[in-house]
């Protein structure tokens, strides 16, 4: 059985309960564990989704949401060897995999059907429901731990963490050069990383909106056109042209009008939503167009995107807020108000926890 020791946190008791300090339980570091102090985590949309038990009933309570983590390392097992103390790490989406399937030995260990998300999800390996960043601390396996680069702003990194590796691996996987024209539908927190990191691997991006009011902060972002999908004359000029298209809104739309913006035998990658979409079957085959998802990324391709992020100084734009306004945070993150991530500064849950 292993050690344990309390650490304060914020969560929710159920799915109609307000995020709350609580105190959890984490364990002390096994043989190949790091045990980090939380500086920052990010809010994710799923957290919310999670807390509130919006996919399907699949929420364990209690729980503390939080998959954006960034801190530095206080403790360290005995056999530990990518990670020092006091290095700055980040843990993302997962904690755990199978760590033998064909994913795994791929490196997609974010496929693997055996992942442990870093909370709401039973922990195979150490029993008990696992937990999130909105609290101080964390342990977790060095295999799941990345390195930050020391260079970039710590707590505009938190967010990279999932917005940016799911941005990021699409456009790796897809193989974008420089030159090729890139559209990102939706300016949110997943779309607005995919104009950074497009832009810096030398691609022609073009933001895809409905909203004519974000062309000055698309641009401002690193996009070098914006497309009113909501002109039809735009789109029609625009018609046969992209070299790949990610569609990061998170609800259910008609994918038919994005799809023609394709040249032939290239591919629209849906990273937002998850419920059914709209898709003429003519639209792919006259011009042998794919329609394709992507999830995050795996540990390995995660590191690249944070060397990556590194060596272009590309971080999240972000709000800081207390642990006390998270609540507020989740009802401003429903009416889009946000440019574009929210990061919980995790001293102020100190502060709480002591007060």
């Amino acid at each position: 059985m292993a050690i344990t020791f309390k650490t304060a946190a914020y969560g929710v008791q159920n799915a109609t309960t307000p995020v709350a300090p609580m105190s959890i339980d984490r364990r002390e570091p096994g043989p190949h564990d790091v045990l980090i102090d939380i500086e920052y985590c990010g809010i994710c949309h799923s957290d919310i989704h999670q807390a509130r038990n919006e996919w399907g009933g699949g929420s364990l309570y209690p729980m503390v949401p939080g998959h954006e983590i960034v801190g530095r390392v206080s403790k360290v097992g005995a056999h530990v060897s990518k990670f020092k103390l006091g290095q700055l790490v980040g843990v993302g989406c997962m904690v755990d995999s199978c760590r033998h399937c064909a994913d795994c030995a791929a490196g997609e260990e974010q496929y693997c059907d055996g992942s442990v998300f870093t909370y709401n999800a039973k922990d195979p390996r150490h029993g008990g429901l696992t937990f999130g960043g909105y609290a101080e601390r964390i342990t977790v396996d060095e295999n799941y731990v990345v390195s930050v680069p020391e260079n970039l702003d710590t707590k505009a990194v938190a967010p990279l963490l999932c917005a940016g590796i799911t941005l990021y691996s699409p456009l790796k996987h897809w193989n974008v050069q420089p030159g090729q024209k890139v559209g990102i539908i939706g300016l949110g927190g997943l779309g607005h990383m995919g104009v950074k990191l497009a832009a810096a691997m030398g691609a022609h991006v073009v933001v895809i909106t409905t909203s004519a009011s974000k062309a000055a902060d698309a641009t401002k972002l690193g996009a070098h056109e914006v497309l009113i999908s909501k002109d039809a004359d735009a789109m029609a000029e625009h018609a046969a042209s992209f070299d790949l298209i990610i569609d990061t809104v998170p609800v259910a739309h008609d994918l038919n009008p994005y799809i023609g913006l394709l040249k032939r035998d290239k591919t629209i990658v849906l990273v937002g939503p998850l419920d059914p979409v709209d898709v003429h079957g003519g639209n792919l085959i006259l011009k042998r167009r794919q329609v394709a998802g992507s999830l995050i990324g795996g540990i390995a391709e995660t590191q690249e995107m944070l060397d990556f992020c590194g060596k272009h100084n590309i971080v999240s734009d972000v709000e800081m807020i207390d642990a006390s306004y998270i609540n507020q945070a989740y009802e401003r993150m429903l009416s889009s108000d946000v440019k574009y991530r929210f990061v919980i500064d995790i001293a102020s849950l100190r502060s709480t926890a002591d007060a």
